[in-house]
């Protein structure tokens, strides 16, 4: 038995836009998600989340389903346009009542909320201005998050400020496959700098409203091994796409500045958007700090026949091969849960006491498996994804890691961004027809290892 801390905290996550659906509805303003789903070609099947998992119609029966997995934790996100439609000042009461319900319902449920305020979906009137690309985004940021906590943090005492800034700079800026479709390095690079300022920002209103609501970032993190750590080429390759993904946003946090290699390699793209005071603004110290984590990425020697998607090496100018190896998920994504642990361990050891406790806020899988002649969903191979992680987990916490919380991903299938519904991530499998939904193996596995605090 691997036993996990006394007051683990056992949650899943979902993300507004992918689940909410009700887009039109009830004063909600478009994203940058519905106009993106609007372009052809940008979403497989020219799907879109305009009614995802009608998690907005269905709230209830989803918190009953939390409530047999034994939920402690339910991380969800808000759509800013939905209490916004502008992304400024003026309110939309619906959309505050619609979230009011939910935390409520929640806490009735014993299920601790841990807030997103910001999963992607960004006002489409703020992108119409330049979006993340325009420093204004971060004022306006700095406001939704003071409202939000103003409204919410008598019951929210979690909150999470921006998920995944790499994905928002490098899949929305860089390579374009996400909303709002930019392909332009150099602006990855200056919303990058933006995520990290707008953290700061939106913690410090967050902490001038409630000082009691406990504030962190949520980073999504791979390891680069080199298949040659000889090879300069690689281990070049390999610093570079570390640096651009995990300590951009690491050494700003807890350091106050950006890797030497990307101001040597790349700082003309984006040195003159740092503005004077922005770093120290940078080096808030947060309550918490989670990492969102599904595989690490290889470093091979250059294959021109063999482009992955999603990988941004080639931007960067790296001729490098990031193909994976061994068995793949449906994501194409290879099985690698030993670099969750490294992940933990190496900040820990880098950080030792400024290490903030950590949580887990994504971890899944993406297997297609139905329900069978009998109704029941065998996903064995989801167990597997998930028994190995936390186990992972488990090791980097005997290793001395203060691992406080570990959030699945995700409670239920749906919309996955460009990919539509074409991945099921869910412990719950969800009839998008019917919208059905059915406990898969995985959820009742995860329910005895919630009951059990332990693998």
């Amino acid at each position: 038995m691997k036993s996990f801390p006394k007051g683990f905290i056992w949650g899943a996550a979902t993300s507004a836009y992918q689940i909410e659906g009700a887009a039109s509805e009830d004063g909600r303003g478009p994203s940058i998600w519905d106009k993106f789903c609007e372009v052809d070609g940008n979403v497989l099947n020219h799907e879109n989340g305009a009614v995802a998992c009608d998690h907005y119609h269905r709230l209830e029966e989803d918190i009953e389903n939390m409530k047999k997995l034994g939920l402690q934790g339910y991380r969800f996100s808000i759509s800013w346009s939905r209490l916004f439609p502008d992304g400024d000042a003026r309110r939309e009461e619906r959309g505050f009542a619609f979230y009011d319900k939910l935390i409520n319902a929640l806490i009735a449920a014993n299920i601790e909320p841990l807030v997103t305020l910001y999963h992607w979906d960004l006002p489409q009137t703020l992108q119409d201005k330049g979006g993340w690309a325009n420093r204004e985004t971060i004022t306006a940021f700095g406001e939704y998050a003071a409202a939000v906590t103003e409204h919410f943090g008598d019951r929210v005492k979690k909150i999470a400020t921006i998920n995944e800034p790499w994905c928002v700079a490098w899949l929305g800026h860089g390579l374009g496959v996400h909303a709002p479709g930019v392909k332009d390095r150099s602006t990855a690079f200056v919303v990058a700098h933006h995520t990290v300022v707008a953290h700061g920002v939106a913690a410090r209103r967050i902490k001038e409203v409630n000082p009691d609501i406990l504030v962190g970032p949520v980073l999504n993190q791979a390891n680069y091994p080199s298949d040659d750590p000889s090879n300069p080429v690689l281990s070049r390759a390999s610093d570079i796409l570390d640096a651009v993904q995990n300590r951009w946003w690491m050494s700003a946090i807890f350091e106050g500045r950006y890797p030497e290699i990307l101001h040597s390699e790349f700082g003309s793209e984006f040195e003159a958007a740092i503005l004077p005071g922005d770093m120290e603004i940078a080096q808030f110290t947060n309550d918490f700090i989670a990492f969102n984590y599904y595989f690490d990425t290889r470093v091979g020697v250059a294959d021109a026949a063999n482009p992955v998607a999603f990988d941004n090496s080639a931007l960067l100018g790296l001729q490098i091969d990031t193909m994976p190896e061994g068995e793949l998920t449906d994501m194409g994504w290879p099985i690698t849960p030993s670099g969750l642990s490294n992940l933990l361990i190496r900040w820990n050891a880098q950080y030792g006491e400024k290490l903030p406790p950590v949580f887990i806020a994504e971890n899944g899988v993406a297997y297609s498996d139905g329900p069978n002649e009998n109704g029941v969903i065998e996903d064995t191979r989801r167990i597997d994804y998930l028994q190995k992680h936390l186990a992972a987990i488990h090791f980097a916490i005997e290793s001395g890691v203060n691992v406080a919380g570990y959030y699945e991903w995700s409670l239920m299938d749906n919309f996955e961004w460009s990919l539509g519904y074409s991945k099921r991530f869910g412990i719950i499998h969800v009839d998008y027809e019917t919208q059905k939904r059915t406990l898969k193996n995985s959820a009742h596995w995860y329910a005895g290892v919630i009951a059990a605090n332990g693998l």
